[in-house]
């Protein structure tokens, strides 16, 4: 079984970023620690992120990329058709993996069993091992701090890694200029 992701959004007044760690594992070992989880998807125009296995992820990644085409670019409508097929999907709707997908005015989190959930606050979501530790940090950083977005979800990922086995420092980041919507 594969754990090893976490990945956090945030959707700021300013800026929209994503982060992941780098770890993978495989049972009690690191397979690799600097892989890439976060990706931009549409000319830049849509941030993404993942947890589950990488071959899954280029898999899912592509095709939520065909439905933003199809769609030109109007993320709402992208996440639920992708998620219809993605649970159609025999193969794909079994594996164990979880999608974030954001711009600069929605933040959704995705699942294989059809699930389209944007988060209640619309500004912070968290998936993969670590998940739950990286938004509870960027909660409290943002309630008592005055951190820029990128910075918020880069502490908040670091907190997740003293505290996560399947978490680990190598953080990478993207970001998506403009104000939320």
């Amino acid at each position: 079984m594969f754990d090893a992701t976490t990945i956090l959004a945030y959707r700021g007044k300013s800026k929209a970023v994503i982060g992941g760690d780098g770890q993978v594992t495989f049972g009690n070992s690191v397979l690799k620690a600097n892989a890439t989880k976060i990706r931009t998807l549409h000319n830049g125009k849509i941030l993404a992120g993942f947890a589950g296995s990488t071959a899954d992820a280029f898999n899912l990644f592509d095709m939520f990329e065909d439905f933003l085409e199809a769609k030109k670019g109007d993320i709402l409508k992208s996440v639920i058709e992708f998620s219809k097929a993605w649970r159609k999907d025999k193969v794909l709707r079994r594996l164990e993996a979880m999608m974030i997908v954001l711009n600069n005015e929605h933040i959704f989190i995705l699942t294989g069993n059809g699930d389209v959930v944007e988060p209640e606050d619309g500004e912070i979501a968290s998936i993969g091992s670590g998940g739950n530790f990286a938004i509870s940090a960027a909660r409290a950083l943002k309630k008592h701090t005055e951190m820029d977005e990128e910075e918020l979800v880069h502490q908040s990922l670091s907190i997740a890694a003293d505290l996560c086995i399947y978490t680990n420092h190598n953080i990478k980041t993207l970001i998506l200029e403009g104000e939320a919507k």
